[in-house]
């Protein structure tokens, strides 16, 4: 090839990379973005909640309702409980952690999950003042992700009275709150019902 077909064929290549740079980098990724604050503002901007004006989270990830014990571990970090003012979520093998998702990678016959599994089961059996036969499987099981901020309407089913007087108020009124904050199916047939524990305590804050 000539120099001149080779300076040619340079040519069209730097093009059609200024022209993909143009369509892919920047035309591209305005347009979904001005479909996203179009169609789902919510959902483009992290899905936050708030509380009297501040953010306090994201209906998308999961948190830890806790309080301190006043006590501390063997290498001086403050020991916490489930906060019962609350609703709790289902345990996470990254406490909830959005910069670093991921599962505990046990297997169901690994013995250290079954003993988390037998541990959990009874702290929230005694939390909840049941028989730790009631305790449901996404009480003392973490999500794949581990920042699922859902649980199961049953679940929540069980916390009710807990939180109800705890908070001093009607258990028919935290019931309402949990039918309020509960989902179907996705379409109707994709996946389970599910309760988002964020957006739940989230009005729990704002009956005070």
């Amino acid at each position: 090839m000539t120099r001149r077909g080779m300076l040619a064929q340079l040519g069209v290549g730097v093009r059609a990379v200024l022209v993909l740079t143009v369509l892919l980098g920047v035309l591209y990724p305005l347009a979904m973005t001005g479909a996203a604050q179009a169609l789902f503002p919510k959902n483009a901007n992290g899905s936050i909640v708030q509380v009297d004006g501040k953010d306090v989270g994201s209906s998308l990830i999961g948190q830890a309702y806790t309080r301190d014990t006043g006590k501390v571990d063997a290498d001086g970090n403050a020991i916490t409980e489930p906060d019962p003012r609350w609703f709790q979520t289902r345990p996470s093998a990254v406490n909830y952690d959005g910069a670093g998702s991921a599962a505990s990678q046990y297997g169901p016959n690994n013995a250290e999950l079954k003993d988390l599994v037998a541990q959990r089961r009874a702290e929230v059996a005694k939390l909840e003042g049941v028989d730790p036969s009631q305790v449901l499987p996404d009480a003392v099981t973490a999500s794949g992700s581990g920042l699922d901020p859902d649980i199961s309407p049953e679940y929540a089913a069980l916390q009710v009275n807990r939180v109800a007087r705890e908070r001093g108020i009607g258990v028919d009124q935290v019931k309402q709150l949990v039918e309020q904050n509960t989902k179907g199916r996705s379409l109707g047939f994709l996946g389970e019902p599910r309760v988002n524990v964020v957006t739940l305590n989230q009005a729990l804050a704002e009956l005070n």
